[in-house]
């Protein structure tokens, strides 16, 4: 886990003033403001902290973002720890009581969602790596878990403006409606890969691919967030020589090199895809984001 950034609070004044026109939502990561404007439609605006370009685990609190979350009415986080070191330096800096945890405008977004690698307490510590104490915090590239968090936005935003709840339940059932039209598009362009193992960056991948029956046999991490060393690369080699492996699948923001050193000596296929809404010009909202995913596994 991540040391807590010490960010100096802002005097900032809080406005008292009940919903005037639209709603504000502060999402912490692109993938949740994308699901929240399908829900919201123009009734509210939708700001994230993290672009799709940034790894949410490495943000550091920064003076706009404090900004952000002084007029947010609603906050929506990863949670899972994922945005642990500095997701509270910005909430304390804003003095937004209302965005607080345990507030109204307070919204956990991994609450209803099935949690995969979740670590019994007693077996926790350094050694692993950064490892989240919650689970894995990357569920929403599983789209069966975007269906759940659609629904939770839509039923805080109801209780935070009551008047249009049933405009934005309609809209959650909506978005809701189009995964499942489109899961079956996705499933059937990853049907060559069901049951197949590949080899990934970091453990972002794992609601993916348990979504869609891909095994993960390896990563080039060797405990998460520690980077690739010669040695485990050696290994890595050797499982996929070993399971003949031909996809190396990792993030934008890593480098290459590991996984191009892998590729030279196994013929394995490269595959860099985004995790996240906007972390490539073409998945500009969630449903391209895994289009553009299933796309460039199934190698179009």
């Amino acid at each position: 886990m991540f040391k807590k950034t010490r960010f100096p609070l802002l005097m900032l004044t809080l406005s008292t003033t009940a919903f005037a026109g639209q709603l504000k939502v502060v999402a912490t990561t692109a993938d949740l403001a994308s699901i929240a404007r399908e829900i919201t439609g123009d009734l509210a605006k939708v700001d994230s902290i993290c672009t799709g370009k940034q790894d949410p685990h490495h943000l550091q609190a920064r003076p706009k973002y404090v900004m952000m979350a002084r007029g947010a009415d609603l906050w929506i986080r990863t949670g899972m720890e994922l945005e642990v070191g500095w997701e509270m330096p910005v909430i304390d800096g804003s003095r937004n009581r209302g965005i607080r945890p345990g507030q109204p405008g307070h919204l956990d977004a991994s609450a209803h969602i099935h949690k995969l690698e979740v670590p019994e307490a007693s077996m926790l510590s350094r050694a692993m790596g950064d490892v989240h104490a919650q689970g894995n915090p990357h569920y929403l590239i599983d789209p069966e878990n975007a269906k759940h968090v659609a629904a939770d936005i839509a039923a805080r935003l109801a209780r935070l403006d009551p008047k249009n709840e049933e405009a934005y339940k309609a809209n959650a059932v909506r978005f809701q409606q189009e995964v499942d039209r489109r899961m079956e598009d996705w499933k059937a362009k990853m049907e060559p890969f069901l049951g197949k193992p590949v080899v990934t960056y970091h453990k972002s991948w794992i609601y993916f691919c348990h979504r869609f029956g891909i095994r993960i046999a390896i990563e080039l991490e060797p405990k998460p967030g520690i980077p690739p060393s010669p040695t485990h690369l050696t290994r890595v080699v050797q499982t996929v020589q070993a399971e003949k492996i031909g996809v190396i699948l990792q993030e934008p923001w890593y480098s290459t090199k590991a996984a191009d050193r892998v590729a030279e000596k196994t013929g394995a296929r490269v595959v860099v895809a985004p995790t996240s809404t906007g972390g490539d010009p073409a998945a500009t909202d969630y449903f391209s984001l895994i289009d553009l995913i299933v796309q460039r596994l199934a190698g179009e």
